[in-house]
């Protein structure tokens, strides 16, 4: 008689982590004996940030449980009270998926919910991307609180992993993959120009940029004023370059971000911004522009591998590893206008990743059908470092 097979339970709350999830997740259905399961949360399920649901069934995929976590505030009380929403959500959810393993990445508020929810009720957690580095942002609080509570490790580079090792995590547990999105890039038929056009609403020109800035959540109010350094430096661009902005994620301060955004196009006509491209579109996009300005990790970790560079701007990515067309820029309209000009004179050449060669999720998926029993995980003994001095 055959073993029944084991339920492996992704969760996702934005269109950002399920582009990272996607390959795996696929990776997952196609191991024998493994089932897939999938929790939609966060801004997937809010029309004021696209409704990005519909992406993921869009790529085929069933949603086995919807988690309301998202309240109409983006102020520190309101996502501390959606995150104490997403606890109790992701506890119901969890009781009727009883997932064998729950699958987390890295490190937003949804994913934090999600992490606590698992923990109490004692289910085995795996978690993609512990062990980076974002000083400009509370997602480094979350993310190694999240890897404290995860019982086995996916990292997207070697510094990472030594990272969580440092954090006390057994390094039995601890694989490196690389970096997910990597995996898109190489499997993905991306659009043609002309096909972007169409679908994004406005035709590429000569030049593009591709511009993409959320909060910088460890620094209070400091968000609305380095994005209005951003856009003075646009502002004075070329006006033949043509800008494509996708929107803040639902961070504290990111629908003041968004009204901005808004209101910097709205008198623009070479200038456009989408709540959502989806994967696909916005993949595409970033092939074809001249350069990706903003904040996201998408201009550290997948940027480099389509030869497209990048301006990071501020300290919300500070600490992770970056590739030669990485340039980065103080939140000031100066620093912002001489790096954007850096990358496109830098312009497309080919460019060495150092987050990984695109079969992360093959690997992910094999390192978890090889474990026999995911209950044993749940004994979990604290690594230690023995230091110099204390050999000395």
């Amino acid at each position: 008689m055959s073993e029944p097979s084991r339920k492996i339970c992704f969760v996702t709350g934005s269109r950002a982590d399920f582009g990272l999830i996607i390959w795996p997740m696929r990776a997952i259905r196609e191991t024998p004996g493994l089932t897939l399961q999938l929790v939609a949360t966060g801004m997937h399920l809010s029309p004021e940030f696209g409704y990005t649901i519909d992406n993921i069934r869009a790529e085929g995929f069933d949603v086995d449980e919807n988690v309301e976590t998202l309240l109409s505030s983006d102020s520190g009380v309101g996502v501390s009270k959606s995150v104490g929403l997403g606890v109790i959500g992701f506890a119901d959810a969890f009781a009727r998926l009883k997932p064998d393993l729950v699958v987390v990445l890295g490190d937003r508020y949804e994913t934090f919910a999600a992490a606590q929810a698992a923990m109490f009720m004692r289910l085995p957690m795996a978690h993609l991307f512990g062990g980076d580095v974002t000083e400009g942002a509370i997602d480094e609080s979350i993310r190694h609180a999240i890897s404290k509570m995860a019982h086995l490790h996916f990292t997207s580079n070697a510094d990472s992993s030594r990272r969580l090792t440092q954090l006390g995590e057994d390094p039995g547990r601890v694989f490196t993959v690389g970096s997910t999105g990597i995996d898109s890039i190489k499997r993905m038929k991306l659009m043609d120009r002309d096909t972007l056009g169409r679908e994004v609403g406005m035709s590429l020109g000569a030049h593009n940029i591709l511009v993409t800035f959320h909060p910088v959540t460890v620094e209070a109010d400091g968000s609305v004023e380095s994005l209005d350094e951003l856009l003075a430096a646009l502002s004075a661009v070329d006006p033949d370059v043509r800008l494509f902005f996708t929107l803040a994620n639902a961070d504290a301060e990111g629908r003041a971000l968004n009204e901005r955004i808004k209101a910097f196009v709205s008198d623009r006509p070479h200038a456009i911004a989408a709540a959502s491209l989806g994967q696909l579109r916005y993949l595409s996009l970033m092939n074809q522009v001249d350069a990706v300005v903003g904040n996201s990790s998408s201009g550290v970790y997948e940027a480099p591998s389509l030869n497209t560079p990048s301006v990071d701007i501020g300290d919300r990515q500070k600490g992770r590893e970056r590739a030669a067309s990485v340039f980065h820029a103080a939140p000031e309209r100066n620093a912002i206008g001489a790096a954007i000009a850096q990358a496109l004179q830098r312009g497309r050449q080919p460019t060495v990743n150092p987050y990984g060669d695109g079969d992360a999720s093959r690997r992910i998926a094999d390192r978890i059908a090889a474990i026999p029993d995911f209950r044993v995980l749940l004994k979990k003994a604290f690594h230690n470092i023995q230091s110099r001095e204390a050999v000395q």
